[in-house]
């Protein structure tokens, strides 16, 4: 389970760079990869899937989905004036359904879209927690133990640190006896090669110290520093092997967190807030040491602390200062009218590295809330949709197939007229 979180995590946000090149989009927006004129000019796919919007495309007396494809099923159909003007209606109404979900989905840009959207990300310093049983590779799982475990952050930069804790519960959820036998981190092998640094001891305990936070409460608790810790040149998958005792019982689990030891960029000085072309921009400030496509991802919270928006830069910066933009957008502030004035707070971010493993260089991520915006009035921002080339193609595209759908369903209507 820990493998997959790590996975899904680490594939969010694709986007396409030049002539086709997938690279990861966004931190935080679930929605498929989206098409670019690039990439729709390179293939015509069978199937669209943009916006979270679905479309197989059809043309004029193509069955709609979930008419008849047999040999009889369609003659049938055919001989059934009918059932064609039938079929021509669920036509015209998926197409309208299609257009009207797109516009709806799209009037804001992915870079700015509301919170609701990605509740998984909206608080992203939450330990991750997982309950599994308690089992040795190869064996069955004990019965009636379940290890309940924790981890403070998946991804780790620089100085940073992460908190690891253990416990061990029966079926009703009442705390067993544990003990962590031993522990240790590692580079994991990969690809068949070998570890390329020792393993280093880690010595979890239940004792009130070095990270635990209550003594004799049966949670083993570990802090792990990669820089002083062993790991201070190495780049990408650090693990945590543990080996467990329950009783007369025992088991294995372990925790991956993923290292950069030289962010790629330093985070300097404050956060300003602008209101420019009907939008609310904030800005921070970076001393970039490599340059290329970062992704930056910041929270926004109203005047109450409720979560508000998910705004996102992704774009190549170059060496030395720069300032870097999240764009809340107008459309999303008139029609949320959010109490203010606004909180940006946990922004996180990181160096893209095509065709590479690992793919990206985090920054150290600037937790908690970093700048509280001025108090604006909502006759300050646009009302203007989002707009772009990709956004007004298809909104012509599925518009086409909107007056397809209508004529042919004409057609019919024509045809049935004594």
């Amino acid at each position: 389970m820990r493998r997959l979180l790590i996975a899904l995590t680490l594939i969010a946000l694709a986007i396409t760079i030049g002539g086709g090149l997938l690279v990861l989009r966004r931190l935080a927006f679930p929605e498929p990869p989206k098409p670019t004129p690039e990439t729709l000019a390179a293939s015509t796919p069978d199937r669209s899937d943009t916006h979270g919007v679905q479309v197989t495309p059809r043309h004029p007396g193509t069955p709609p989905d979930g008419a008849p494809n047999d040999a009889s099923g369609l003659a049938a159909l055919n001989a059934d004036p009918k059932a064609q003007e039938a079929m021509a209606r669920q036509r015209l109404q998926r197409a309208t359904e299609v257009l009207e979900h797109y516009r709806a989905q799209s009037q804001y840009p992915f870079h700015s879209r509301p919170a609701r959207e990605h509740a998984d990300q909206i608080y992203p310093n939450r330990p991750v927690q997982e309950v599994g049983p308690l089992v040795n590779p190869g064996q069955k799982p004990a019965p009636g133990v379940r290890l309940v475990t924790t981890q403070e952050r998946v991804f780790v930069a620089g100085d940073e640190s992460v908190l690891f804790t253990v416990a061990a519960v029966d079926d009703s959820g009442s705390m067993l006896p544990l003990r962590v036998t031993r522990a240790i981190a590692l580079d994991p092998p990969k690809d068949g090669k070998p570890s390329q640094r020792n393993s280093v001891p880690l010595a979890f305990n239940d004792e009130g110290n070095a990270g635990d936070a209550s003594a004799g409460d049966g949670i083993w608790s570990v802090r792990l520093t990669p820089a002083t810790q062993g790991f201070a040149g190495h780049f990408g998958t650090i693990r945590v092997e543990l080996q467990l005792a329950v009783g007369n019982l025992t088991g294995t689990s372990f925790f991956d967190v993923f290292y950069t030891p030289d962010p790629p960029a330093l985070w300097v000085g404050g956060v300003r807030d602008a209101v420019e072309a009907g939008s609310l921009n904030f800005y921070l400030k970076a001393n970039v040491l490599r340059p290329g496509r970062y992704i930056i991802t910041g929270r926004i919270d109203d005047g109450k602390g409720a979560p508000f928006a998910l705004v996102n830069f992704n774009d190549e910066l170059g060496k030395g200062a720069q300032e870097i933009k999240l764009n809340l957008f107008g459309k999303l502030i008139v029609d949320e009218k959010p109490v203010f004035p606004l909180t940006l707070r946990d922004v996180d971010g990181f160096l893209l590295i095509p065709d590479a493993d690992p793919d990206r260089a985090l920054m150290a991520r600037r937790n908690g809330r970093l700048h509280v915006s001025k108090t604006y009035p909502l006759s300050a921002f646009s009302e203007a949709e989002w707009d772009s080339e990709e956004r007004r193609r298809y909104l012509e595209e599925y518009g086409r197939d909107v007056e397809s759908a209508r004529a042919h369903l004409e057609h019919i209507r024509r045809s049935l007229k004594p």
